[in-house]
């Protein structure tokens, strides 16, 4: 009987010029991907007020990443606190 890990069946690997330019002419590039370990990305829109807005930003810059990351982060931290990265 065969190992449960040879039946399983690989991805081919190709560089991402490749894929791209696959992607760009609309060819099927789903023997590419592994979507046993993809990341499903959910969009959610959120209204701050303008005061907060900018006190984002100024932590943003003082981090020196983009709005959504910190944002990001500060969830992940309070949701998880072990994840811990700005003080």
């Amino acid at each position: 009987m065969k190992a449960a890990s040879k039946n399983k069946k690989k991805n081919k690997r190709i560089k991402a010029r490749t894929f791209d330019k696959k992607f760009d002419q609309g060819e099927d590039i789903s023997e590419f991907l592994d979507l046993k370990t993809a990341i499903v990305v959910k969009r959610v829109n959120v209204d701050f007020p303008a005061w907060m807005v900018g006190m984002l930003d100024q932590e943003a810059v003082k981090l020196n990443v983009s709005r959504q990351a910190i944002i990001k982060m500060w969830i992940r931290e309070r949701l998880d606190p072990s994840h811990r990265i700005t003080r």
